[in-house]
């Protein structure tokens, strides 16, 4: 077979590994660097350029240079605009579509920019085989990292980026789970283990059990959103605050702050005190310098910084365990090298994060193990991952039903029984979500489709099964089908783009919101059911023959109770109202079963019944 690579494929640098007969190795380029950094660059002779020459392009070339592209994949337009201003390249799209980029007269996706860094991996790699002597160096498959709360539409971005790139994408693993491995690999331990990465674009926390060499994923949380990005912005916004820069305008000095300020990050790691330092501001003649202290960088960053504890703490939660549980800490991502990160961590777990292996190319390092046993079949370690966030359809109301739960363990399925809501429908919309909101406008749209050829039935007799399977790749497919009747519709999610709404911070208001509807349904239903049976042609006779005095009027005036407070947000009120409605038809309901009896059974006899019985 063909070799097999694992790849991390990152925000601010991008690495290739391979492992052979279990021992993992990452591959360097020409000049002995393993890190790759995840830039792409278009000419005006539309010639690209990857990695070293990119990024010293952006200082000269800025507007046709993309840097940080791992923060697009997968989102809208909408997601990004807020913060577009600050990035040299241009950043277009549509409501509800996928972002593109353009550089110069170029247009690209997202995916197809990190195509173009997969494709130069792909190309070293194949290098190291040939050199090596290996008659055979084509690299046609890897296994690619991801994120842990990539959600469905991002990881499809990655899968597709590695398509577009020649690349048969094997499995995608999430980035802490990788890093376990390549941990697991060196200590072979048992026990929990708390797995923190924050790199340049996004953050993850994964709580993980290692026994026996079986790798089970207990629980994960983070941001997409959240890295050494907006640590870099906070001093690029002051330096350029300093210094009158507009970024709208004046993106090749954006830039050179923008690396003078990566500097001094990368020094106050190492020094308690350094100088952000340009000789030359691109536009102007002047130079600059501003001394700061690693106090005075923490002071600034803590914000950032405290953003990753919040998820770390709720996937503790999530995994069962206290803090003082969690055996071992281990840092991933190069942002983890700031001391106030790791002084954050240690006080929070109450133990010294694991820092031997580099944190830069840890998650490489799992991705080739995770591909040599996939190769070889080896088995002395098993993968068991989860899925990051809950999936579901949207039901009558807006409100979410649930069929997959967050923190499951995939490959994973679900499936729900529901049916129609109206008379002699037909088809079904089947609206898929993903996110842990109540109600449906607030979670992320995956797609939707409809379930036709329903024959014509009374509201509630259809019986539809709505089945959800994510594959060992986290990606989704949903099928719907019509018990009844045999009718089927499948359809392997595509992505849509929106913005995913904090869930924790409304946790509370969302049951509010989803109890407020439920109980509308409810009444809905009972006023349904109670003014159809009032509309009947023979309700008059029925009612002179069978009701009390008074009962009609008062069905009547208890149907007028819940119209008037239909409207309202007292659920409390709509509650109440819709029981007294029920109350009041409970015996119109015995009377009409009963006349739809005797008028079935009329002038017949029970040897009749009884031989249509049989």
């Amino acid at each position: 077979m063909s070799k097999v690579v694992g790849i991390d494929l990152g925000t601010t640098n991008s690495l290739v590994a391979f492992a052979a007969g279990g021992t993992p190795e990452v591959i360097a380029d020409e000049s002995g660097d393993t890190l790759l950094p995840s830039i792409v660059s278009v000419d005006e002779q539309h010639t690209f350029h990857v990695g070293r020459e990119a990024q010293r392009r952006l200082l000269t070339d800025p507007t046709r240079t993309v840097y940080s592209v791992k923060r697009f994949m997968g989102r809208g337009f909408e997601d990004v605009q807020d913060e577009q201003r600050w990035f040299p390249f241009k950043v277009s799209g549509e409501a509800g579509d996928v972002v593109h980029i353009h550089l110069g007269e170029t247009e690209l996706t997202p995916p197809e920019i990190s195509a173009c860094v997969l494709r130069e991996l792909k190309r070293r790699a194949e290098q190291f085989f040939m050199k090596a002597g290996d008659f055979d160096p084509e690299v046609a498959a890897a296994v690619i990292t991801v994120p842990a709360y990539f959600n469905d539409a991002q990881r499809t971005a990655t899968r597709d980026a590695g398509r577009l790139a020649g690349l048969e994408v094997l499995r995608i693993i999430n980035e802490p789970t990788a890093a376990c491995l390549a941990y697991g690999l060196d200590k072979r331990r048992q026990g929990t283990i708390a797995v923190y990465d924050l790199g340049g674009g996004t953050f993850d926390i994964s709580i993980l059990k290692v026994e026996d060499g079986v790798f089970q994923v207990l629980s994960t949380n983070g941001d997409t959103h959240l890295g050494g990005d907006d640590i870099d912005r906070v001093l690029v916004e002051i330096v350029a605050a300093d210094l009158g820069i507009d970024p709208a305008t004046q993106a090749e000095a954006v830039q050179a702050v923008r690396k003078a300020v990566i500097q001094a990050k990368w020094d106050l790691s190492d020094f308690d005190e350094t100088d952000i330092e340009l000789d030359r501001v691109p536009g102007s003649d002047r130079s600059y310098r501003r001394h700061i202290t690693r106090s005075e960088f923490e002071s600034l960053i803590a914000p950032i910084v405290a953003r990753t504890l919040q998820p770390c703490r709720r996937a503790i939660e999530d995994a069962g365990l206290t803090a003082q549980q969690v055996d071992a800490v281990v840092l991933v991502g190069g942002s983890t090298r700031t001391p106030i990160v790791r002084r954050e961590v240690e006080k929070l777990f109450g133990r010294a994060p694991y820092t031997d292996l580099n944190p830069d190319e840890i998650v490489a390092i799992g991705a080739a193990v995770q591909a040599d046993i996939l190769v070889s079949g080896r088995r002395e370690m098993l993968l068991l991952d989860v899925t990051p966030l809950s999936l579901g359809i949207e039901t009558m109301g807006g409100i979410v039903s649930k069929i997959i739960l967050r923190n499951s363990t995939i490959p994973a399925s679900g499936s729900e029984m529901f049916t129609s809501f109206v008379d002699n429908q037909t088809a079904v919309d089947i609206h898929i979500l993903q996110g842990e909101r109540e109600m449906a406008a607030d979670n992320r749209s995956l797609g939707r489709f409809k379930l036709r050829g329903i024959p014509p039935m009374p509201a509630g007799l259809p019986r539809i099964q709505v089945r959800f399977q994510i594959d060992a790749n986290g990606i989704l497919s949903v099928s719907a089908h019509e018990l009844r009747t045999g009718v089927e519709q499948a359809i392997e999610v595509k992505p849509s783009y929106g913005m995913l709404l904090e869930s924790f911070e409304h946790a509370q208001e969302d049951v509010n919101a989803r109890m407020l509807i439920e109980v509308r349904n409810e009444a809905e239903t009972i006023l349904a059911a109670t003014e159809k049976t009032l509309r009947r042609p023979d309700f008059a006779e029925i009612a002179a023959a069978r009701l009390a005095p008074g009962e009609v009027g008062a069905i009547h005036a208890a149907v007028a109770e819940v119209k008037a407070v239909m409207t309202q947000d007292d659920r409390d009120v709509i509650q109440a109202r819709s029981t007294a409605l029920n109350d009041a038809t409970k015996h119109l309901a015995e009377v009409m079963m009963n006349w739809t009896v005797q008028a079935a059974l009329a002038g017949r006899s029970a040897d009749d019944v009884a031989a249509q019985g049989r």
